[in-house]
């Protein structure tokens, strides 16, 4: 598992995110404080508190570089 830091303070981005992450069969979450959402789906994403900076959990058994890129 690789755990990174991002932002996602705009609509836009979310979208973008989500589009690119549903490309992938590797599991993602999205952690902020004590939430734990599932980084596919858009709903939970807009649930969090989009004004912070979140972590970005990468659970895959696939080169991780290679989905960072």
């Amino acid at each position: 598992m690789k755990t990174i830091k991002i932002s996602l303070n705009s609509i836009e981005k979310v979208k973008a995110f989500v589009n690119e992450v549903t490309k992938f069969d590797a599991e993602f979450d999205l952690v902020s404080g004590r939430y734990v959402i599932d980084a596919k789906s858009i709903m939970g994403i807009f649930s969090l508190d989009l004004s912070k900076t979140i972590d970005l959990n990468i659970h895959s058994e696939t080169d991780i570089d290679l989905l960072l890129e």
